[in-house]
């Protein structure tokens, strides 16, 4: 059996229109999207400023179960996507997955605690679950370290167990 899990994206955008289109865009690429996270304003860094100075953040699940091996692979089809947002890019994209234990994210950027994949992708574990919680390792994003999107982390998390349980694969 190949490792199940549950393809989740990190948007970080400067309005609903714009979600909206992305959104669109990979449902036409992986189907259904079973769960969309409220919005919340991104404030960590400038590092995206190119895109708006005021950025939102919001995540979406699709349904069904995947391969983990694919992960590069939806990094490709999200840089696509954001490449169709516009000069400048309008949007971007974090593609990664859920499983019972992390949160993979995929990134185009090389650093010490990733590993490289293939084609120019490489994978970072985020976060992991213990103890019934989510915990930060020493470089995680700070946003994801602030425990604001564990809420809807914990759902995603609960749809991959239903999933494997029922035999989603």
């Amino acid at each position: 059996m190949f490792p199940a899990v549950k393809l989740f994206v990190g948007f970080l955008y400067p309005d609903e229109d714009t979600l909206s289109s992305a959104l669109d865009r990979l449902r036409a690429l992986w189907g259904d999207v079973q769960r969309v996270s409220s919005s919340f304003p991104f404030e960590h860094t400038d590092y995206y400023a190119q895109i708006s100075p005021h950025l939102l953040r919001r995540f979406a699940s699709f349904c069904g179960l995947r391969h983990a091996g694919k992960l590069s692979r939806w990094k490709q089809q999200a840089i696509e996507v954001e490449k169709q947002s516009g000069t400048p890019r309008r949007i971007n994209i974090d593609p990664g997955y859920v499983d019972g234990a992390r949160i993979i994210l995929a990134s185009t950027k090389d650093h010490a605690h990733r590993v490289y994949l293939r084609d120019g992708i490489y994978a970072e574990v985020t976060l992991r679950f213990r103890q019934g919680r989510w915990l930060p390792f020493d470089y995680t994003f700070p946003d994801f370290r602030s425990g604001a999107y564990d809420a809807f982390l914990d759902l995603v998390r609960e749809d991959w167990k239903k999933e494997r349980r029922e035999g989603q694969i």
